[in-house]
């Protein structure tokens, strides 16, 4: 039913990763092979390009649905509909930044400084040139096709460069001024797609077990069983859930078992709280999805 686009490079592992944990695994003869398919009777096909070209194939109704990023959907001004956030990103569940860096010794300290002709280096020149054009600066935006940081400053003055954690702009001795924008991972459909009854309804279901499996990597199951009532009532205390810890009396009067879902920030702090408050035979579960 539905023409699937997933992204190659930097989001590809993650990205086929989630839907392998969505029980939508992505099969392929090779890891260099651009098509493959899902065992699902919702997808028909599956491509596997480069992020910058997807919203493009979106919106021309190549495609039914892709994944990429906001970046992308602003950079190439592609009209398509947004069926959400995918938080996550090559290495964590934080968005990317789009920013304006200049070399760390640089006297700059904001984009207002930034004289006309500032030499720009950046792989997304129509995003850069609306933020300069917006800032009131003529700048001389050059198309990178890589190592963007690395021009910086024999051959720019500026980079503009999207990052994750901002560890490879330091390596390069490069200091980070302003945000041109936010992105996470984003699922995107075509308009048209997206107006098919049917092809909607498929699309939401997809969606559905994605969002299930992101939110299930923060929490976890913990199980537990207490002995009395004045325990109980302090191991209740002690627990977060996302609605009410269930309870049930063990048989013969011996206590009672206890299990709720947690966030798993916070479970090595938990688990010895609740053996302090009485709790044993505290048992901690992953969880596959969450879905409301």
């Amino acid at each position: 039913m539905l023409k699937l686009v997933l992204p190659k490079g930097s989001l590809e592992k993650s990205t086929l990763d989630l839907f392998e944990t969505a029980d939508l695994q992505v099969k392929r003869s090779s890891s260099v092979q651009y098509s493959a398919s899902i065992r699902d009777p919702r997808v028909a096909e599956v491509r596997i390009l480069r992020p910058q070209e997807i919203p493009i194939y979106v919106a021309e109704g190549l495609f039914d649905l892709g994944i990429t990023g906001r970046d992308w959907i602003e950079e190439t001004s592609s009209d398509v509909v947004s069926l959400g956030e995918l938080q996550y990103s090559k290495a964590t569940s934080d968005p990317v930044r789009l920013v304006v860096a200049v070399p760390d010794d640089s006297p700059i300290r904001s984009v207002s400084e930034l004289g006309d002709g500032v030499r720009v280096s950046t792989e997304y020149p129509r995003l850069t040139e609306r933020f300069f054009v917006e800032k009131g600066i003529r700048a001389d935006i050059r198309l990178s096709y890589g190592a963007t940081e690395a021009k910086v400053p024999d051959i720019v003055d500026v980079a503009v460069d999207l990052t994750e954690t901002g560890r490879a702009l330091r390596a390069a001795g490069l200091r980070i001024i302003d945000t041109i924008i936010t992105s996470y991972t984003e699922f995107i459909a075509n308009p048209a797609s997206y107006a098919d009854p049917a092809k909607q309804h498929a699309m939401n279901q997809l969606m559905t077990l994605l969002d299930g499996a992101l939110e299930a990597r923060t929490k976890v199951l913990v199980k537990l069983n207490v002995g009395d009532k004045v325990a109980l009532d302090k191991v209740i205390g002690l627990l977060p859930s996302m609605k009410a810890p269930t309870v049930n009396e063990l048989h013969g009067g011996a206590g009672f078992a206890v299990e709720t879902v947690v966030p798993k920030i916070d479970i090595n702090i938990l688990i010895p709280d609740l053996k302090d408050a009485g709790a044993s035979d505290i048992i901690e579960i992953p969880l596959a999805k969450i879905v409301h």
